[in-house]
């Protein structure tokens, strides 16, 4: 028998080669008649993406996928900072404020242009100030961490660049457009979502022009003023000389459809945010309040917190740092971080949802190893740390150092519980040698355990003081078994606590789905109360199994139970609670005796019995 289909070219055109369309066709072909329209031949080629269409002067990127959908409050924003960031109260509050004014200021606009004759492309706002930030502080303090927080929150695309690693447009080093065209990337070719997005530039003050130069000082001012048009509004051009792949696929496009492709991103409503130490500015406005002071008023602030000192910092003093005025008019929202105490680093530690404890539960996690810490462990690494004077860096720095000998060791033993405690932390190789030779130390396991609920309580002390605002946010109520739960998650799952959350929503919500699925599934009508959905999602954590399932599995084995109930007394739908999670012959056998205990006191009152239903 001759072969057909994808060999069929073969013996009518020996010799010729098809093209695209004739083996995409015959492929097509012979893949139906041997699978059947399961199976598919689609070229990358034959439909081209919406941007692809676009000519000379139209706007480029996806016009469909996930958007900006922005509805978040300033102090929503702020309650979600306070779970992660220690101290900074003031930064906090006005980073919440005026970011959640831009995105709703846009989407203000947005909802304009929407409903102008001209269309979305109406040119709103003109000569509008983006609420642009400058952060001050020290290392260490967070200025980045909180950055991200935002951004991940806010569901933005996010990008960071180094200040020292750009240079004007022209000369030797990165270009600051850049920055816009990895925006793109990071939103995963989302135009819309890639002009909301948020640029962070790191040592900002780096580019501030010598104050000692005589003369232009082009390789830092050329920096600034290559930044002034994004930090505005500019069109960055995406296919660029310096980057191929823009350049291959200009080129096929061209080559496709015989048009030229520009697209750009739009800078309008990309939010820029700059930080810097600015170690030399507090000596500029401490001598700026002087010359303003008439007597004792000169010498009322202390050289010796100069962070204090620079909350007072103003544009002018910018300006003498070294920064152009059009640069500095362009940052409107500044603000100042508070240098970190050894008491803010216990905090930090403390925090369930800190990165630096997380990592190294994670860390011995990938072992088996189960890792608790002692608040007395965590002030002694604090100590370490603040003695460094590199702020929430130095807790990292600190941490390897106690902990590295026991992540290097303890793999290869079977110990899977570890304490840290301050001696821990003060003689490290001594008491790994002492855990080594008495691992099942009876004490030490005891002293463990202990641990874990301190931990445990820790937790649920946090979800108390938060739980109005957690319950808010995920529409769930936060009761004390509830708390139980999302720290088990919290635990296991070696998250954050609004990821916990998150987790237990999830596992919410898919119970709740399965319940109703349940209608097409049972021949009689049951609902899940609220303990009982806990019930199913305390089995699921401690089984590994999904609360869905689950809660099919206890449905199917109460259904033979639930239809002689309903044999026996008429009634069609069953409220499961949690009893019949934990002990289901306890619940169906409660369920008779209610129904031989009604029966009796209708015969006492004289009632006549009730017909069986079929």
């Amino acid at each position: 028998m001759e072969k057909e289909g994808v060999f069929s070219a073969e013996k009518n055109d020996s010799g010729k080669i098809p093209n695209q369309r004739e083996l995409e066709k015959e492929l097509s072909d012979y893949l139906t008649k041997k699978y059947g329209n399961r199976v598919k031949v689609i070229s990358p080629f034959v439909v081209p993406k919406k941007d692809e269409a676009m000519t000379d002067g139209q706007p480029g990127g996806e016009a469909g996928g996930a958007g900006l959908h922005f509805d978040m409050m300033p102090e929503e924003l702020e309650s979600y900072l306070d779970s992660f960031v220690v101290k900074q109260d003031q930064v906090k509050a006005v980073l919440a404020t005026k970011i959640c004014t831009h995105f709703n200021r846009i989407k203000f606009n947005n909802r304009l242009d929407s409903k102008n004759p001209a269309g979305e492309r109406k040119k709103s706002g003109v000569g509008m100030i983006k609420n642009n930030v400058l952060m001050i502080g020290p290392t260490g303090v967070g200025k980045t961490y909180i950055i991200k927080l935002i951004a991940q929150e806010l569901g933005v695309p996010f990008v960071k660049g180094d200040a020292t690693k750009f240079s004007e447009t022209g000369y030797v080093g990165g270009d600051v457009e850049d920055l816009i065209r990895d925006l793109l990337y990071e939103a995963n070719e989302n135009m819309e979502l890639a002009e909301n997005g948020i640029v962070y530039i790191d040592e900002i003050d780096k580019i501030a022009s010598s104050q000692n130069l005589i003369g232009h000082d082009i390789s830092r001012t050329g920096v600034q003023r290559a930044l002034l048009k994004p930090m505005e509004e500019t069109d960055v051009d995406l296919k660029v000389p310096h980057d191929p792949i823009s350049q291959i696929q200009a080129i096929e496009h061209y080559r496709r459809t015989g048009k030229r492709e520009k697209k750009v991103v739009n800078t309008k409503n990309i939010l820029f945010i700059m930080s810097g130490a600015f170690g030399e500015l507090a000596e500029i406005i401490k001598k700026r309040l002087q010359s303003q002071g008439i007597g004792f008023e000169a010498d009322v602030r202390p050289a010796e917190i100069p962070w204090e000192i620079l909350k007072e910092v103003r544009a002018q003093d910018l300006i003498e740092f070294g920064f152009e005025s059009e640069f500095v008019g362009r940052l409107p929202v500044v603000v100042v971080f508070d240098e970190l105490t050894k008491e803010d680093l216990v905090e930090i530690l403390r925090n369930p949802n800190n990165p630096i404890i997380i990592s190294k539960r994670m860390d011995f996690r990938a072992y088996g190893i189960d890792i608790k810490f002692e608040d007395e462990a965590l002030i002694r690494i604090a100590e370490m740390a603040a003695e460094e004077k590199t702020g929430a860096r130095g807790l990292v720095s600190a941490m390897e150092k106690v902990l590295i000998p026991f992540e290097k060791k303890l793999p290869s033993t079977n110990i899977k519980k570890f304490l840290v405690t301050r001696v821990v932390v003060e003689e490290p190789e001594a008491q790994l040698n002492l855990l080594l030779d008495d691992p099942d130390d009876p004490e030490r396991l005891e002293r463990f355990e202990r641990g874990r609920e301190r931990e445990l309580a820790g937790i649920k002390r946090y979800l108390i003081e938060r739980a109005e605002d957690f319950s808010k946010k995920s529409g769930l109520d936060i009761y004390d078994r509830r708390m139980d739960l999302i720290a088990d998650l919290y635990l296991i799952n070696i998250t954050d606590i609004d990821m916990a959350i998150e987790d237990f929503s999830a596992m919410y919500d898919q119970a709740r789905l399965e319940e109703a699925s349940l209608m097409e599934k049972l021949e009689v009508k049951v609902s899940f109360d609220e303990s009982a959905v806990d019930e199913i999602i305390d089995q699921a954590i401690k089984t590994g199994q999904q609360p869905g399932p689950l809660m099919f599995q206890l449905a199917k084995r109460l259904e033979y139970g639930l239809r002689l109930v309903k044999d026996r007394s008429g009634k069609e739908s069953f409220s499961i609670n949690a009893e019949a999670v934990i002990s289901m012959e306890d619940f169906i056998n409660n369920l008779i005796k209610d129904i031989y205990r009604q029966e009796n006191i209708d015969v006492e009152l004289g009632e006549p019995d009730k017909p069986e239903s079929n």
